[in-house]
């Protein structure tokens, strides 16, 4: 029993490490379909390991707050059309 158990999670190891990554849906299923080759395992920990975490969103409410950049976080001032930190749209 303790086997089968230790084996279960040794299988979906690359799932258990990509839990909190923005493609955990694709790390389990290539976890869950090709995990018995072990090229479809190594895929599957490879991408865990490398994927990019779930991005924080954060939200300010009220008028004339200001506004968060999606892509850095840094806080622009109100109206602005443009981060001063990396230049993207906010």
């Amino acid at each position: 029993m303790t086997f089968l158990v230790f084996a279960t999670l040794l299988y979906f190891l690359p799932t258990i490490v990509g839990h909190n990554k923005r493609d955990v849906l694709g790390i389990f299923l290539v976890n869950l379909l090709f995990g018995w080759t072990f090229i479809g395992w190594i895929i599957a920990m490879v991408w865990a390991c490398t994927a990019e975490p779930q991005p924080h969103v954060f939200m300010v409410a009220g008028p004339g707050a200001a506004q968060y950049c999606c892509r850095c976080g840094t806080m622009s001032a109100q109206g602005a059309s443009f981060c001063r930190a990396c230049g993207s749209r906010v």
